[in-house]
């Protein structure tokens, strides 16, 4: 089995996290900079570490133009060229009210199960 040259790898490997980059809808806004996101997963993402070195703080997740999530990044650190982004909380955005909070014809939302 040959071995690849180590200039080789790191170009292919560079090129895959560019395609990553392009292919994906899903994005991080903080402010008014936005970041492509690589990977998602339960409790974390990852982003392009050569875009930037480090995040923390509340975040908010795009999927193309709508706003799917907010997040609260606590910890975020550079593993193999990726920016590895560990949240503590991630809430969905909705576009409406809760159902129980305004409902148009006044009637309840739910019911409260029996004792």
């Amino acid at each position: 089995m040959e071995i690849l040259p180590k200039e080789l790898i790191a170009a292919m490997t560079a090129a895959g996290r560019r395609e990553r980059g392009k292919r994906t809808r899903l994005r991080v806004q903080s402010g008014e900079t936005s970041w492509p996101v690589l990977r998602r997963w339960r409790g974390g993402f990852a982003l392009d570490a050569n875009r930037i070195e480090s995040l923390r703080g509340h975040v908010d997740l795009y999927e193309g133009g709508r706003h799917i999530a907010t997040a609260l990044i606590v910890a975020s650190e550079v593993e193999g060229g990726e920016l590895i982004c560990t949240i503590k909380r991630e809430t969905p955005v909705s576009d409406r009210a809760a159902l129980d909070f305004v409902r148009p014809d006044g009637t309840p939302a739910g019911y409260l199960p029996p004792v």
